[in-house]
């Protein structure tokens, strides 16, 4: 029926049947192959002892031929009544020649169906041959009846007379090809039974080892949004198919944790557009259903305003991490000076520091080249400083170290001031994460996402210590990489390492 056709269709392109039909004809290549050198091989035998054979007749044949001394004439000398002699010489007669150099016969075996080798004109252009070559002729003739017999010719010398005899030897090679259509039969009855038992093995054999497969097949089709860190168990193989697993494992966790960094993010995200949110609309409603004067509307208007503004920065912060960590961002790489780069940021902050009476200085090597992004880099440097003012106490410090240690260039941000919790070290690279603390000025919790975000882009690290009450110190370390021609252009690939891989921690701007 037609709606049959698709799915014997899809049976021929299963795996299982793919894997035995390919044994099958693998195989039966192999027992082809087998079987034609087989068959070469043992006529190659056949031949190479029929050859030896007559050469032993023809041997035994000269010896046992004399010839008489009035005329000359060959006979057989041999006593018949011996019943060893007669037997041989009977072996002997089934087939031969002895004649003249005029190819005239003298004695010849009696059998009609061999008239082609009784002809003269062959016997003295074989005689030719062997004078030349001096080798005896090897040839095959086929009977009347078919026979292949296979005849071995060469002189004998008649030293009392002085004359050179042709002399002809033959053996019947019928049992020797019934040897090897036999041996031929064999092999081609074998053949279909080894393929016949090979494709029941491999076909069983392949369901075996595609189980692990379909396993796979049923873990993927299982696999929901509530059961996305699905892990099937290893077979204890160690083959490619529990590599396999292994990979499909370690997929399964990586969309585990990528669903739950989705669906945390979007915690986070309500959470914080919903304090906003919440305080725009509660001033509005207060100021439609209670402001009776200009300066009381001004004043709402203002204020939600200033929460509108504050849930843009936070959308924009939002979309710039998301597009950081997704690799979405293009960084136009360039050898930048880190040096003078953070000696400009460091004059930006001074005022800052003066307000909170603090001590900002910068330290280190004269020139640091790097191939970097400087906007990125400029993010980076800026949240740092950013952090160590905002949470160092007044009277404090705060110092920059830039140096060079072989092909990495170390950036360093130090202060004195309340340091971080150790319990809290762990979150501090996580979206929205904030220290508790007394501190007004709180930030969204994003800073540090972003310095994570564009340290790993640039192949770095980012290191922290910290201990509480002391101060901290965070430690950006860039691979200085190649010195290209100023204004060339990169776009930074974002490896999707998890900022709790990041070595370290900070506080959260």
């Amino acid at each position: 029926m037609w709606w049959k056709k698709p799915r014997q269709l899809r049976f021929f392109r299963t795996l299982r049947f793919r894997l035995a039909s390919t044994l099958i004809l693998v195989l039966a290549a192999v027992l082809a192959v087998a079987g034609f050198a087989g068959t070469a091989m043992l006529r190659n035998v056949l031949e190479n002892q029929s050859e030896q054979t007559l050469h032993e007749e023809l041997g035994a044949l000269k010896g046992w031929i004399h010839f008489y001394e009035d005329s000359g004439d060959p006979y057989w000398f041999a006593d018949m009544t011996d019943p060893e002699t007669e037997a041989e010489v009977s072996r002997l007669r089934d087939v031969y020649i002895i004649a003249d150099s005029n190819g005239k016969i003298y004695k010849a075996s009696d059998n009609p169906g061999l008239s082609s080798i009784y002809d003269p004109g062959i016997i003295v252009s074989e005689l030719h041959q062997i004078e030349q070559t001096h080798e005896p002729v090897i040839k095959t003739v086929y009977g009347t009846d078919r026979v292949p017999y296979q005849i071995i010719a060469s002189t004998l010398f008649d030293p009392v007379h002085g004359r050179t005899w042709y002399v002809a030897e033959g053996r019947s090679l019928t049992g020797d090809r019934q040897i090897l259509r036999h041996f031929r039969s064999q092999i081609w009855f074998f053949i279909p039974i080894a393929l016949a038992i090979s494709g029941v093995i491999g076909w069983y054999s392949a369901a075996r080892v595609l189980s692990a497969l379909q396993s796979v097949e049923r873990a993927a089709q299982a696999i929901t949004g509530s059961n996305l860190g699905l892990q099937i168990p290893k077979r204890g193989a160690d083959d490619e198919l529990d590599r396999l697993i292994d990979s499909f494992n370690a997929m399964s966790g990586r969309l585990k944790a990528s669903f739950e960094q989705i669906r945390q993010f979007s915690t986070d995200v309500s959470h914080e557009l919903r304090t906003p949110l919440t305080a725009i609309q509660g001033q509005l409603e207060v100021a439609l259903f209670t402001a009776t004067r200009k300066e009381q509307l001004q004043e709402a208007i203002e204020n939600a305003l200033q929460d509108v503004e504050r849930l843009s920065n936070l959308v924009r912060a939002l979309l710039l991490l998301s597009q950081s960590e997704s690799g979405q961002i293009p960084m136009n790489k360039t050898v930048l000076d880190m040096t003078t780069l953070a000696a400009e940021i460091v004059d930006q902050f001074q005022i800052p520091a003066e307000e909170h009476h603090l001590t900002l200085s910068l330290s280190g090597e004269e020139k640091v080249l790097c191939e970097a992004d400087r906007t990125q880099i400029e993010r980076v440097i800026t949240n740092l400083l950013a952090n160590a003012i905002k949470y160092t106490p007044s009277g404090g410090w705060v110092r920059v170290e830039v140096s060079k240690n072989g092909t990495e260039v170390h950036l360093a941000v130090e202060d004195s001031g309340v340091g971080i919790p150790p319990d809290h070290l762990p979150h501090i690279f996580d979206r929205f994460y904030r220290v508790p603390d007394a501190n007004p000025e709180k930030g969204l919790g994003l800073g540090l996402s972003f310095v994570a975000a564009i340290v790993r882009a640039h192949g770095g690290e980012i290191r922290v210590d910290s201990q509480l009450g002391k101060g901290s110190r965070f430690e950006v370390i860039l691979p200085a990489g190649a010195v290209p021609v100023s204004g060339e252009s990169a776009t930074a690939s974002w490896p999707s390492t998890s900022p709790h891989a990041i070595k370290g921690a900070s506080r959260p701007s």
